[in-house]
């Protein structure tokens, strides 16, 4: 009876053991004869956001097979509309079709040579991107055209989101503090037969006297507010005459954009709020070139440092020519420009986040660092 169990358990033991064989060859079998596929390796959703400054961007589709084959792959994508909906649909979106004058997709075959697995990246290159309205949301779908191995159906499809991004994320409260040139003496603040001015100012009150945007006391100075003068009116102060109007004050607790122009030819000044351009006027005794690259030179302080602005600044400019009430007016300008604008002399964005030191972003040396501890303020703008 005992030689018969154990007969029993030899046979039961070799058959589990051959069920097992053979279950891991099949299973070995599957996993070399499952079907290839290939699919793209980039983001289901790419991202482009309109900052203003960009006017080009390139992105890449990537295409991948999960093993070698023995003949090239080709893979070839195009833009299909109609995946519009369908993105709206996934993403709950309610972007609409990127326009074919703001893209190029000019080689659109990726090809995997035999026994790689990985092809040539597909460039999209989007252009003229500040024709775009940063109010709308726009996608360009991309798709599988042809493929000459099957594609794997839920890695076909890559959307391009282009939309409008916050332009100014960071300002700088200066509120009893003031900044000065580093290092005084570059030549584009020097001799300036034509300027432009321009700051992007949040007052949360005003009170003193003067608040000071920026210039040098006795010289050059725009600011706001004198002896005679509201407390929250403009004022352009030269070392030969003072120019002012009731039409130039400007409202606290709000966002105003300010520029001044001054031409040394005929002594012609402009002063814009908000893009308005506030009457023509001249200065009667003074037809000075500007000369700002001193350690007199100030941005938030003239005379004494009682004379700051209490609030917050962004974007200040300085050019060495007169800006027209267009250019001034243009998209966006409040907000940014191109660093390598003509004219552009200084550029402080008043964007760091963090320090004393602000950068001048035409890259002419014109840095200014603040008496003491900036505190630095998030915001979206334009809003």
């Amino acid at each position: 009876m005992i030689m018969k169990n154990k007969f029993n358990n030899l046979i039961l033991s070799f058959f589990v053991t051959f069920l097992a064989v053979g279950t891991l060859t099949s299973c070995g079998d599957d996993a070399e004869n499952y079907d290839n596929k290939a699919f793209t390796t980039s983001e289901k959703v790419g991202s482009i956001l309109l900052m203003g400054t960009n006017e080009t961007e390139s992105r890449t589709i990537q295409t991948s097979v999960a093993k070698p084959e023995a003949s090239d792959i080709i893979v070839t994508y195009k833009v299909d509309a109609s995946l519009v909906s369908q993105y709206n649909m996934t993403y709950e979106g309610n972007a609409i079709i990127l326009p074919n004058e703001y893209y190029e997709l000019t080689d659109a075959v990726s090809t995997i040579a035999a026994g790689t697995v990985k092809g040539n990246d597909v460039e999209i290159n989007f252009k003229n991107l500040s024709g775009l309205d940063r109010d709308l949301v726009y996608v360009l779908p991309i798709t599988v055209a042809n493929s000459n191995i099957e594609f794997l159906r839920s890695a076909r499809n890559t959307y391009f989101v282009i939309k409008g991004a916050a332009l100014i994320n960071t300002v700088a409260d200066i509120t009893e503090n003031y900044l000065s040139l580093q290092n005084p003496g570059t030549s584009t603040l020097n001799d300036m037969k034509e300027v432009s001015i321009e700051a992007l100012l949040y007052v949360n009150k005003f009170g003193k006297l003067i608040s000071t945007v920026m210039g040098i006391e006795g010289n050059f100075l725009f600011r706001i507010g004198d002896a005679g003068v509201p407390d929250n009116q403009l004022q352009l102060a030269t070392s030969n005459g003072n120019l002012t109007d009731a039409a130039w004050q400007i409202p606290t607790n709000a966002w105003v954009h300010l520029a001044a122009t001054y031409n040394s030819a005929d002594g012609a000044v402009n002063v814009y709020i908000n893009g308005v351009k506030k009457g023509d006027t001249k200065t009667t005794n003074y037809r000075n070139s500007v000369n700002w690259a001193t350690s007199s030179f100030y941005v938030g302080k003239s005379y004494d440092d009682n004379r700051y602005i209490e609030g917050t600044i962004s974007e200040c400019r300085v050019w060495n020519r007169v800006l027209t009430a267009e250019e001034i007016q243009g998209k966006d300008h409040f907000y940014v420009v191109a660093p390598k604008s003509p004219g552009l002399a200084a550029y402080w964005k008043f964007n760091e986040g963090s320090g004393q030191v602000i950068a001048d972003h035409t890259g002419n040396g014109n840095t200014i660092v603040a008496n003491k501890t900036i505190t630095w303020i998030p915001v979206s703008l334009p809003k």
